[in-house]
């Protein structure tokens, strides 16, 4: 169905946009700091996946699109870096104005340099694999920047956030890349990713996808001056 990939993106959205209105909640009064933040972000990210789709690292199934391009992406996958960016950080937003996430200032620092070993180990195991290394690498390059250049305190409560995010993560990207259809929407070269997938997803997505939501909610914090709850 050609509104496939559309619906993936409203349904991803609807809900948050709703209760953003919500009296105790007033996500809203944040909609401008979002979309400035949003735009920012997308517009290297837009630029990577144009570049990656043309070297056929990824493709995409015209048959659950509408077929409107732009740098030769469905309009769908461009509407994707804002439509998952706001589900994302306004849950972040309500789960940090209600509960206190913070971590232990050395929890935190052992936990981030953790990830980045991590990152960096996984990276160098797979230069062979654009996808691979390019999302690890960045991640842990992201990581390094935030916790001990900037020296943000919120990469402990972005982890709880993206924990409990994983699940309707992994329904989405379910549905891009196959679950529940007879074709993916969105398919990718084995030659550019390791081959380990959760379902249908490459492991790859969710370290992509941190990278996309950690970028927004730098960003966002910073635009709309918000203090996490300590």
């Amino acid at each position: 169905m050609m509104y496939t990939y559309l619906l993936v993106n409203f349904l991803s959205i609807i809900i948050c946009f709703i209760f953003s209105y919500h009296h105790k909640i007033q996500f809203n009064l944040y909609f401008k700091p979002f979309i400035i933040s949003a735009i920012i972000v997308a517009i290297p990210f837009i630029i990577g996946d144009a570049i990656f789709t043309k070297m056929g690292v990824w493709w995409f199934n015209y048959d659950y699109v509408l077929g409107f391009k732009i740098y030769n992406l469905p309009i769908e996958e461009i509407l994707f870096f804002l439509c998952i960016p706001f589900a994302c950080i306004y849950t972040y937003y309500c789960l940090n104005k209600f509960f206190n996430l913070s971590w232990n200032k050395k929890i935190e620092d052992i936990f981030t340099l953790f990830c980045v070993a991590f990152c960096i180990t996984v990276a160098s195991m797979n230069t062979e694999h654009i996808y691979t290394f390019v999302t690890f690498f960045s991640c842990a390059l992201l990581m390094v920047i935030l916790k001990f250049v900037i020296k943000v305190n919120w990469i402990g409560n972005l982890a709880v956030v993206y924990g409990i995010l994983m699940l309707p993560f992994f329904i989405v990207n379910g549905v891009l890349t196959g679950t529940g259809l007879e074709n993916p929407i969105v398919n990718y070269n084995p030659e550019n990713f390791m081959g380990i997938r959760i379902l249908t997803v490459p492991l790859e997505d969710a370290v992509y996808g941190y990278n996309m939501i950690a970028l927004n909610l730098l960003l966002f914090n910073y635009l709309a001056k918000i203090k996490q709850v300590n």
